[in-house]
């Protein structure tokens, strides 16, 4: 039951995963901010994996926690208990998991690679991400369906924690940060253009 939101990974990766889980749990008491919070607690562990040197496990937990939060929303419309705080509660605790896996990306990538200026790399991707949820929040409700198509929505959390998993996976941490913090602000930069053009009329 993919969403008019969901980024090109998750419809066509994460979906076939957390469709049918939240399928299986619609039968249960367990309720949608559970899983919520069960995706943060994942990140949490991405994060404790990247500290610890356990890259990979960290890569694939950061794409599980991506995949389980695409649990919730799901599970809310089977079970008709979606809710304004529902959604509040799920964008805050994504934005905590953001963060918590882009500096465990970094600090593995600071004690395991030789480039220069990675934390000014880690920087530029945990403010890049952060700026891509923000001008999402901020646009006007009428032109927020531009952002979700195109390069407008290229860098959304899908794809980025995708890329994580990707470079943590192949040792290449430093070059994931690179990607996402370059690919999120030149969308940041295209969505302030953008917004430039439709507000100025």
């Amino acid at each position: 039951m993919a969403s008019v939101y969901d980024g090109y990974v998750s419809r066509y990766v994460n979906r076939r995963i957390s469709d049918p889980i939240a399928k299986l749990l619609a039968r249960t008491k367990t309720t949608p901010n559970q899983i919520s919070w069960a995706a943060l607690g994942l990140a949490i562990l991405s994060f404790l994996s990247f500290i610890y040197n356990w890259n990979i496990a960290g890569g694939l937990l950061a794409q599980l926690s991506s995949i389980i939060d695409g649990v919730d929303g799901s599970l809310a419309r089977l079970k008709g208990m979606s809710s304004d705080f529902g959604g509040f509660l799920d964008s805050i605790l994504d934005r905590y998991a953001d963060i918590l896996i882009m500096l465990g990306l970094t600090i593995w990538s600071v004690s395991n690679e030789v480039y220069p200026h990675i934390w000014l790399v880690g920087f530029l991707s945990v403010t890049g991400t952060l700026g891509i949820s923000y001008s999402r929040a901020r646009i006007n409700a009428e032109l927020r369906h531009y952002f979700d198509h195109g390069f407008l929505s290229l860098a959304s959390r899908d794809i980025r924690l995708f890329i994580v998993m990707i470079g943590a996976i192949i040792g290449q941490g430093y070059f994931s940060l690179i990607v996402i913090g370059t690919l999120t602000h030149l969308v940041i930069i295209s969505r302030l253009i953008f917004a430039y053009l439709h507000y100025r009329h």
